[in-house]
């Protein structure tokens, strides 16, 4: 397994680890009191970084995209019986709150698997050029999105999972109950297993370092988005309402960036136009 080390060797890795450390400075440096952090080991290190950004993307991100949608342009996008309760998404918060640090060990994980050798991980992107760097990408993105897809539809389907994990995020299942805060309110198993396809995607592609971390964090943005029951139209995106109709049905669009999967798969169901009425 360890394809990176076998090819570069030690010295090589000891980029990745740089890179992480230097990671790891950044943000602990500015957020945590003394030097106390330095002493743990660099994966504990690691985690930590993780949690904190983790907890800055979704507050955030779903502080700011709620004073838009419910107090700046207040009804100007989502009908006033359509605005969740501040109760509810304060529930929202709570649970995600608590199931922030497992979240974060996944990509601390998978730093660690890349600083070992053990992925098709590389480091700059001059390595492989800029051509083949984005026909990679994309092999990635279609591998995760047909992983998360699978992911998804088997937490509803089998019915453990469904009752033990999944079933914690779909009690919001009304316009009424989504909001922003809940793209991140599962629990922790449950967000861990939809995101681990982003993991083992890293040992079928050759995966730029920094376009990964990047793309598991943009995870707490986009689940932000489709749980605002605003629908953006743009084709072939899984907005958020497609989504919204996922969570009202239970039965459809368990696609994650795009609806490809679901079309291919015949689950696809379009969403009316949820946009307020003139």
């Amino acid at each position: 397994m360890a394809a990176v080390a076998a090819e570069h060797g030690g010295d090589y890795l000891r980029r990745f680890v740089a890179e992480t450390e230097w990671y790891n400075e950044i943000v602990l440096s500015a957020v945590a009191p003394g030097d106390w952090w330095r002493g743990l080991p660099h994966p504990v290190q690691s985690w930590l970084r993780n949690c904190v950004g983790g907890y800055l993307l979704y507050f955030i991100s779903g502080f700011l995209w709620c004073f838009v949608i419910y107090y700046w342009k207040r009804h100007a996008y989502i009908p006033k019986d359509a605005i969740p309760t501040t109760e509810a998404m304060r529930k929202q918060i709570v649970v995600a709150s608590k199931a922030m640090p497992f979240y974060c060990a996944l990509p601390t994980l998978s730093e660690f698997m890349i600083e070992r050798g053990w992925t098709r991980c590389y480091f700059d992107i001059s390595e492989i050029g800029f051509s083949m760097y984005l026909i990679n990408m994309a092999l990635y993105l279609i591998f995760v999105e047909f992983g998360i897809y699978w992911m998804h539809r088997e937490l509803h389907d089998i019915k453990p999972l469904y009752k033990y994990l999944h079933a914690t995020h779909h009690i919001y299942n009304k316009e009424n109950t989504l909001s922003p805060f809940a793209g991140l309110a599962f629990h922790p198993l449950d967000g861990i297993l939809q995101a681990i396809p982003h993991v083992f995607a890293l040992f079928v592609c050759r995966t730029h370092f920094r376009t990964h971390i990047v793309l598991l964090f943009v995870e707490a943005v986009w689940t932000t988005n489709i749980h605002d029951c605003i629908h953006g139209k743009v084709w072939p995106v899984m907005g958020a309402g497609y989504h919204t109709i996922h969570h009202t049905t239970y039965r459809h669009n368990y696609g994650h960036y795009t609806i490809w999967m679901d079309w291919m798969f015949g689950t696809l169901r379009e969403p009316e136009d949820i946009l307020k009425k003139d």
